[in-house]
């Protein structure tokens, strides 16, 4: 029997949509990911990349802040709570091709769903260093507005790391807080790939202090005090040098989360799901709709996702309305008729 609505997908998109969801009788079902080695190592865990943050302070309606776990578990209890059915599982397969949808789970479980709602996020690209990930949330971030402000990078030299239009955002933000920011690119300032403007902007700023033609080739830091610094090497010359610095921002772009999907749902050229209409959360496929980081190259926020997954799930709400005769109160896995 086909579920009305399937969610993939366990960040404050996916969540935010099972809450409306819910609330409006489609009795959704989360396949919010799977516990696994593979899925840690990738970022990809349940809950999305908010539960590897540490303190979250932009979110509104915690004026003191919240810890990112702590918030990402409310929202999956507040989910659970309104009557969301989770399975914790990773989808392996989906077949978009016939009607009701096939979504196919790592336990080799088919479920069937006449609209789906796909939540699955953008993981942030690492630069792949050992020293990186130890450092994860302790000095080193992929997202400055997310975590810019923190205390530990307050009036303190930061790295920022990349040379497109992202690097160049989130330098000129971070040097609202810190002492200065060093801007690591392998190349020279007129092989930036960032627009000329933005690339004016940052080397203009007098906090900005270019290191080009260098790379990362370690971080610095210990147990007690997180990341202190990086040692960069220059590509010419094969020099290498230490920065001290309390944080290393990656700007070095996002990959979506739609491998799973097999080329099913129009993307863009760097693989985030296209939406067919402005301010909706339609994508290519009728029936199948999409929020948060997965269909967004611009904002990656926490707010803008938990926005995203609301407007997804009134979207299918009245897709489903529109194209099938909902039974009032029937509950989830029952057959309802196709309009």
């Amino acid at each position: 029997m086909a579920e009305k609505v399937i969610i993939i997908g366990s960040g404050p998109a996916g969540w935010t949509a099972a809450i409306y969801a819910a609330r409006a009788n489609l009795h959704p079902v989360v396949i919010e990911g799977a516990i696994s080695e593979e899925n840690r190592l990738a970022g990809t865990l349940p809950l999305g990349q908010l539960n590897l943050t540490t303190e979250v302070e932009n979110f509104p309606g915690f004026p003191k802040g919240i810890l990112g776990p702590e918030l990402m578990m409310n929202m999956r209890e507040q989910a659970e709570g309104c009557g969301t059915r989770i399975i914790t599982e990773d989808v392996s397969d989906v077949d978009l091709s016939v009607r009701p949808f096939k979504v196919t789970d790592t336990a080799g479980t088919t479920h069937e769903a006449y609209s789906l709602i796909i939540a699955t996020g953008a993981s942030a690209n690492y630069i792949g260093l050992d020293s990186e990930s130890r450092f994860k949330n302790r000095g080193v971030s992929a997202c400055a507005v997310c975590d810019g402000a923190l205390p530990r990078f307050r009036k303190r030299p930061l790295v920022v790391v990349g040379g497109g239009d992202s690097a160049c955002e989130e330098g000129t933000y971070l040097t609202k807080f810190a002492s200065e920011v060093h801007l690591v690119y392998r190349k020279s300032r007129a092989e930036m790939r960032a627009s000329p403007v933005m690339v004016d902007r940052i080397t203009a700023n007098p906090k900005v202090r270019p290191e080009w033609h260098s790379v990362v080739e370690e971080v610095l830091g210990d147990d007690e005090r997180g990341m202190t610094g990086v040692r960069l090497k220059d590509v010419r010359t094969g020099e290498t040098r230490t920065v001290e610095a309390a944080g290393m921002f990656v700007a070095i772009g996002h990959t979506p989360n739609t491998k799973f999907l097999k080329g099913q749902v129009e993307t863009d050229p760097q693989g985030f799901i296209k939406l067919t209409e402005p301010f909706r959360t339609m994508t290519s496929v009728d029936g199948v709709f999409a929020a948060g980081d997965v269909a967004d190259p611009i904002y990656k926020q926490a707010i803008t996702a938990a926005g995203m997954g609301c407007k997804a799930a009134l979207d299918a709400e009245r897709w489903l309305a529109h194209h099938h005769k909902l039974p009032a109160g029937e509950p989830h896995g029952s057959q309802w008729n196709v309009g």
